[in-house]
């Protein structure tokens, strides 16, 4: 590709030749919208949109709430884990993952190995207006869950910043959101041909 080549308009491009074998992974906050935007990227590229958190209850036989109560955190992020590899592993799809997902150092690298990882971005009083009618967030099953999204993302936004892309994201319609993923990832696939015919 000539460097003078202008990226493609993302909704022109064929996305199952463009990736390969990559999958285009949403990252994030529980309430940011990586189940909404995925179902729109997914109509977008014509891929299967996968959401790994539904993967892993019908692994389990049992909701992500009743693993937490039955079994604790640490065995619940083990299967996260496991389950993630593996759809990796199935070929290109949209992606979209647990709140915690992205924390795990070994997780990130399957991503990395695996796909183009997609950080939507939102700001606590979004993420708490999204997610404050759900029970089935045992994370937020506390006094006061708006803090403990604030407390989350302290802790959680300098690794979600590992993210190939970063999406802020707000009340805009999903449809848009998606079509700004999708820009952004062509921009981001550009500029990784342009550096790799440099080198």
């Amino acid at each position: 590709m000539s460097h003078n080549t202008p990226p493609l308009n993302s909704l022109d491009i064929d996305w199952k030749t463009t990736l390969g074998s990559r999958s285009i992974v949403l990252v994030g906050m529980m309430g940011a919208g990586k189940t909404h935007v995925g179902h729109r990227l997914a109509k977008m590229t014509d891929l299967p949109f996968i959401d790994a958190d539904t993967e892993i209850q019908h692994a389990a036989g049992c909701t992500i709430a009743e693993m937490f109560e039955k079994y604790g955190e640490p065995a619940f992020r083990d299967g996260e884990v496991r389950v993630i590899q593996r759809l990796l592993e199935s070929g290109p799809q949209v992606l979209a993952t647990g709140g915690g997902a992205f924390m795990d150092e070994d997780t990130r690298t399957h991503i990395a190995k695996a796909g183009i990882s997609v950080w939507l971005r939102a700001s606590v009083d979004i993420l708490y207006q999204r997610t404050r009618r759900r029970k089935e967030r045992p994370l937020l099953n506390t006094n006061n869950p708006k803090e403990t999204l604030r407390n989350l993302l302290a802790i959680r936004d300098p690794v979600y910043a590992k993210a190939n892309i970063v999406i802020d994201t707000g009340p805009e319609n999903g449809d848009l959101t998606a079509e700004r993923v999708l820009n952004a990832i062509s921009d981001f696939l550009h500029a990784s041909t342009l550096s790799s015919t440099r080198a």
